[in-house]
């Protein structure tokens, strides 16, 4: 128990320490942030919308959401309402402020890690996990993503994007995570009773960052 709590403990610090800011978020690569938005948004256009099979479009969770990027430029464009969770409550502080006038249509900011948060049943449609499920280990993943399952409303997905190892798990000593690779992903999402209905790998990174996967699962 005391490898766990250093291990959510030292996360938390981390990120205590990390400016409020678009490039803060994404670790001094916020150059990529267009990049990263543009194929996120062409991958849900292909999940959400009208139609057999399709994935409604009222309500989304942000999960790690930090100051609200995603929400921003992917998230509230598409969804009615949408919620946000993050363990920094700078951060959900600092929401409120660079959503701006859109912040109306956020339904309820979560300050709490991923380990303990508890979604409510049947509310979201998609629920968005992007580059935080390092932050987890394997059980609390598969228990979380288990969660997800049933916070979903009829026809939702839970999404994964985040970076994929090339082979077994990689740790990150500097902001206390691991990252897994693909086939490791895959069958703690199995473990968790999800399946994979869709899947792309980000392209156009730099080269110099890890390959970035994104799933859709239900």
């Amino acid at each position: 128990m005391g490898e766990e709590a250093h291990f959510y403990g030292n996360a938390e610090v981390y990120w205590r320490d990390v400016p409020p800011t678009v490039d803060g978020m994404l670790g001094g690569y916020g150059s990529i942030s267009d990049i990263d938005l543009n194929g996120s948004k062409a991958f849900l256009k292909k999940l959400i919308g009208e139609g057999e099979g399709k994935t409604g479009m009222v309500c989304a969770l942000d999960c790690g959401a930090g100051i609200g990027r995603i929400t921003k430029r992917l998230l509230l464009p598409l969804f009615q309402t949408v919620d946000l969770v993050d363990v920094t409550q700078e951060f959900l502080d600092q929401a409120r402020t660079y959503l701006g006038e859109e912040s109306k249509r956020v339904g309820h900011y979560f300050c709490t890690g991923l380990q303990d948060f508890v979604p409510e049943p049947g509310r979201y449609d998609v629920i968005w996990i992007q580059w935080v499920i390092g932050h987890l280990t394997d059980e609390h993943l598969v228990k979380f993503l288990e969660r997800c399952q049933g916070a979903l409303r009829p026809g939702g997905i839970v999404v994964i994007k985040d970076n994929v190892a090339y082979e077994g798990v990689v740790p990150d000593d500097v902001d206390s995570s691991v990252c897994r690779d693909l086939q490791i992903v895959r069958s703690l999402v199995a473990k968790a009773g999800l399946r994979i209905v869709y899947q792309e790998q980000q392209m156009d990174f730099p080269k110099e960052i890890y390959q970035v996967h994104t799933l859709a699962l239900r």
